[in-house]
């Protein structure tokens, strides 16, 4: 597949992968990582370049792009669409470090760059940067990442204790951490999340991006400083980024409840079909009701971001905590949906390749996300609206 020169046709080479990537959804998930074969047909389709400046050959894709184009895949795979998502952020967020790391990292359009924002590892400072120590759980995707945007907490020069830990996304090339074999979990099992490691790594200042201004909108990159599509806010695109996870799952989950109800009956009644049964009516409607309510709400958020960015116009507090509630609720009704279509599914979904099984282990662990997890986000919300602080800088 030759990829091209812009987004144009992404969304549609990556729906052309969508067997590839079912074909091997079992086998990812047994494995614990993604498969590398699709691995390579989706980076040769060109997704991971949806973030990636231009000038190194990304496309800079719009967020309504990239939400279709991780939908399609969420439909196949559940861990492979996760694991797109956190490799897609990260090229967006090492898009805001100094131009001199840009340059180290994006040698090529399709690299794959992993991180984490727990800043579990520390940092002291040295000179001309930083030596890096410490054990980084929920590395999504390290397996085959070529980079790792490592959150650390600085070390104080002095015992003083006053103030909050600075915190810094440090660029790690991949080879120069360790990964433990420690993802061993019931949902997005695929997904490859282990444990990095680094013991005694020397980052230089210039691979380095501070958490804390980041989150207020200001970044290193000179080159980028200008660019609407990187004054988007970080952590507003990390919910449109999780939202088509819950929507592809939701999809694919409601089309194969469908089919299946057609050739399976209801087991101890005289349902020779499912699909007969008024019962099977009534959850088929309203798990698709769901996934209808979360298309919309998905949707709204998503234009709101675009338009901001087209504008320019400032955010309020009160839209950056709605549109982390909404895509926490776009991930709750997901959920609903499927935890209905799955009760409905007869023992025989059990078994390890009807996907609908997986489908609801991996919509319960997206749920649990920290900042995806629905009650925690309508709490920020519920605050704003309460005329009160958000509670969190995480907006």
């Amino acid at each position: 597949m030759a990829v091209a020169g812009t987004d144009v046709d992404l969304v549609a080479r990556v729906r052309a992968l969508r067997p590839v990537v079912r074909e091997h959804a079992l086998r990812t998930e047994q494995e614990r990582r993604v498969a590398p074969e699709v691995a390579a047909a989706l980076a040769d389709a060109g997704i991971h370049r949806m973030n990636v400046p231009r000038r190194y050959g990304g496309y800079q894709s719009r967020p309504s792009t990239q939400v279709d184009a991780v939908a399609e895949i969420a439909a196949a795979c559940g861990s492979t669409a996760f694991k797109t998502v956190i490799q897609a952020g990260c090229s967006y967020i090492a898009a805001l470090f100094p131009d001199e790391a840009q340059d180290e990292i994006f040698t090529s359009p399709d690299v794959r760059v992993g991180g984490t924002l727990v800043p579990d590892a520390t940092a002291v400072r040295s000179d001309g940067g930083y030596v890096v120590n410490g054990t980084s759980g929920f590395a999504t995707g390290c397996h085959d990442a070529d980079w790792h945007l490592l959150t650390v907490r600085v070390e104080p020069e002095s015992d003083s204790g006053d103030g909050l830990p600075e915190l810094l996304w440090t660029a790690v090339p991949m080879a120069e951490l360790e990964i433990l074999d420690d993802w061993y979990v019931s949902g997005l099992a695929g997904s490859g999340s282990n444990s990095v490691v680094a013991r005694d790594v020397v980052v230089p200042a210039h691979r380095t991006l501070p958490v804390g201004p980041l989150l207020a909108g200001e970044f290193p990159s000179k080159a980028n400083a200008d660019d609407p599509f990187y004054r988007m806010p970080v952590l507003l695109l990390f919910c449109a980024w999780t939202a088509p996870i819950a929507l592809g799952l939701a999809r694919s989950a409601l089309a194969e409840f469908s089919e299946r109800s057609r050739r399976r009956g209801i087991t101890y009644t005289f349902h020779a079909r499912q699909n007969e049964a008024t019962l099977t009516h009534l959850q088929a409607a309203e798990a698709a009701m769901k996934i209808s309510c979360a298309e919309l709400l998905t949707a709204q958020f998503v234009a709101l971001i675009e338009s901001r960015a087209e504008s320019g116009e400032p955010y309020t507090p009160e839209e950056r905590a709605r549109v982390r509630a909404q895509s926490g609720y776009v991930a709750r009704l997901c959920k609903e949906a499927v935890d209905l279509l799955g009760s409905a599914s007869g023992a025989s979904s059990l078994h390890r390749e009807v996907p609908i099984q997986r489908a609801v282990r991996d919509l319960h662990a997206l749920n649990l996300h920290a900042f995806v997890n629905p009650a925690t986000n309508l709490e920020i919300y519920g605050r704003v609206l309460s005329g009160l602080d958000p509670g969190t800088p995480f907006l």
